[in-house]
């Protein structure tokens, strides 16, 4: 079921995840993977119902994390930057929390806390390219442009490597950007 999800095959995931409920019903690490498999679709309202089936009191690092991701999809960055820091109190030593809660600082507004978070990230999983890519999002975002290109070099395929840089400058554009405002006729 994880490795269907890891090969984007997240329908696959969900019908092996239905007839895994069937014989298992209850199971909260098929629980977390269905939310997970339903953010990555998109489909955000029945990953909501998904979510609501896991106890509010299972605290583990794992549904918190899965609870900030909610959170997250929603853009709900303060509530899915709390569940994130809740999860790497559980787990400190998850580089995907700590990408996940150096995103959502990124997108609160927040380059400074989320370079931290991301190098601690990077540093658990120095090969994880989403991980580099975020980083370098986010130094970008805070005007560090040597560092992010310091660690884009590391790409070894010219052409790779080219596009990333094309797709950081793209969302930092993006991130820099004044929120639009609703023009007022007199």
């Amino acid at each position: 079921m994880q490795q269907a999800r890891k090969d984007g095959r997240q329908r696959a995931a969900l019908a092996f995840l239905d007839d895994f409920d069937r014989q298992y019903p209850g199971d909260r690490e098929a629980r977390i993977l269905r939310v997970n498999c339903l953010l990555d679709l998109g489909q955000m309202g029945q990953a909501q119902t998904a979510l609501a089936l896991i106890p509010a009191t299972d605290r583990s690092a794992e549904a918190i994390e899965i609870r900030g991701h909610v959170l997250a999809a929603q853009e709900r960055w303060p509530e899915a930057i709390a569940e994130y820091r809740a999860a790497l109190r559980a787990s400190p030593a998850n580089p995907l929390t700590s990408n996940a809660l150096g995103y959502a600082l990124l997108r609160q507004g927040q380059p400074g806390e989320a370079i931290e978070a991301l190098k601690g990230a990077y540093d658990l999983a120095p090969r994880n390219e989403v991980v580099r890519n975020n980083l370098a999002l986010a130094l970008t975002v805070a005007g560090r442009r040597g560092e992010a290109d310091a660690l884009l070099s590391k790409v070894r395929d010219a052409t790779e490597k080219a596009r990333l840089r094309q797709q950081i400058a793209e969302q930092a554009a993006l991130m820099l950007a004044p929120p639009a405002t609703a023009s007022r006729e007199p």
